[in-house]
C-alpha cells in the first residue's frame, strides 16, 4: 500500500518569495510522519549550500538538475502530511519524485537494533527515513570534491563552482542556484577549478564522470552492488565515493562508507570501545545489521557518541594562490 499522493487542495500555503505560485502536491506517508531535517539533511553540503536551504518554519528548499530540466522544490510537513510546491521545467518530475525523496521506498521496519546505543538513537528519531533522489551526478560531484580534504574545503569548492557555473534557481529565494548540467561541468577551465581549491585529481575525476553522465544516471535503476560497480568504472571513484553517492541517490540502506578517515573509529568506539578500529573491524561490528548497515551507521553518528579528539582538526588548505 503506497502513501497518499494527491494534488494539494488543503493545507498550509507555501508562498514563494519571488515568483508566481508553482505546481503543488500533498503526500501522506504510509509509515507515519517524516522528519524533513533528518531525511533530507544528507543532501545539504554545508551551511551555505546554494542548492539547499531551510527556513525557520521547518520548510526545506532544494534545487535539482532533473532529466526534465532545472527545478526548485519547497516542502513543509504539517500534521503528518508533506506539502510541496515546485517551480521550473523539472517541477513535475520533482513532485513525482517527492515520495521516494521522503523515504517511501525505505524500509525502516526491517531494522532491528542490536545494541542499546543504537536502539536509543532509533527510538528517539522515528521520523528518520533514507532519502532517494533518483539523481546520481548531483550527489556524485560533491562527493568527489570531498575526497581527502576537509569538509570546509569541499563545501567551499561546491559553493563557488555552483554559483559561478550553475544558474539561478527558478522560484527560489535569492542566492539559490541549480548546479551546472554535464556539459557545463565539462567546460569548466582548469584555472576555475584551481580558483575553487580543487586539485587536478578531483577535477579530472569529475570530468571523466560527466562525459558519461547518462551511464552514471543509469545506476539509479540498479541494485546497490551493481550501481557501485558502475560508478567505480570511472578512474578516481572508489568505494568511499560510490557509497556516499548511492546512499543519497538510491537510498542504499546497506552500503557502508569504507575508506573514511573517521567513521571506523566512531563505530568502533560506540559499539566496542575501540576508537582505533579500522574498516575491517567496523564491518565486523556492523555485521548484525546486514541489509541495514548504513542505517545503523547513520544512527550511531546521530547519537553523538563519538570519541574525544586527540589531535587538532585538520586545517583547510587553499591551493588557489599557488
Amino acid at each position: 500500500m503506497a502513501g497518499r499522493f494527491t494534488p494539494r487542495t488543503t493545507g498550509p500555503r507555501i508562498p514563494t518569495p519571488r515568483t508566481a505560485a508553482g505546481k503543488t502536491r500533498a503526500w501522506t506517508p504510509r509509515r507515519g510522519p517524516v522528519d524533513l531535517s533528518l531525511t533530507l539533511g544528507p543532501l545539504r553540503r554545508g551551511p551555505a549550500d546554494p542548492t539547499y536551504r531551510t527556513t525557520p518554519d521547518g520548510s526545506v528548499w532544494r534545487t535539482s538538475r532533473t532529466p526534465a530540466g532545472p527545478a526548485t522544490l519547497r516542502v513543509a510537513a504539517r500534521q503528518g502530511t508533506a506539502y510541496a510546491e515546485a517551480w521550473g521545467e523539472g517541477a513535475e518530475w520533482m513532485l513525482e519524485q517527492l515520495p521516494a525523496m521522503l523515504g517511501e521506498l525505505d524500509e525502516p521496519e526491517a531494522f532491528t537494533p542490536r545494541h542499546r546505543l543504537v536502539a536509543e538513537a532509533h527510538r528517539n528519531r522515528p521520523g528518520l527515513r533514507l532519502t532517494r533522489t533518483g539523481l546520481v551526478l548531483e550527489s556524485l560531484i560533491p562527493s568527489v570534491l570531498e575526497q581527502k580534504v576537509t569538509t570546509i574545503e569541499a563545501y567551499r569548492a561546491w559553493r563557488l563552482l555552483v554559483r559561478r557555473h550553475g544558474e539561478p534557481a527558478p522560484g527560489a529565494p535569492e542566492g539559490m542556484y541549480v548546479m551546472p548540467d554535464a556539459r557545463a561541468w565539462a567546460l569548466i577551465p582548469s584555472w576555475e577549478w584551481h580558483r575553487a581549491g580543487v586539485d587536478s585529481k578531483r577535477s579530472d575525476t569529475v570530468m571523466r564522470a560527466v562525459r558519461v553522465a547518462r551511464r552514471m544516471e543509469e545506476a539509479v535503476g540498479m541494485d546497490a552492488v551493481k550501481a557501485a560497480e558502475r560508478l567505480q568504472l570511472i578512474p578516481g571513484i572508489g568505494p568511499w565515493t560510490a557509497a556516499e553517492t548511492l546512499q543519497r541517490a538510491i537510498g542504499a540502506a546497506d552500503l557502508v562508507t569504507v575508506g573514511d578517515l573517521h567513521l571506523p573509529g566512531i563505530i568502533g568506539h560506540a559499539l566496542a570501545g575501540n576508537r582505533d578500529a579500522d574498516d575491517a573491524e567496523m564491518l565486523a561490528l556492523l555485521e548484525p545489521y546486514a541489509g541495514q548497515r548504513h542505517r545503523a551507521a547513520r544512527l550511531i553518528l546521530l547519537s553523538g557518541h563519538t570519541p574525544p579528539r586527540r589531535a587538532p582538526r585538520m586545517q583547510p588548505r587553499d591551493i588557489a594562490p599557488l
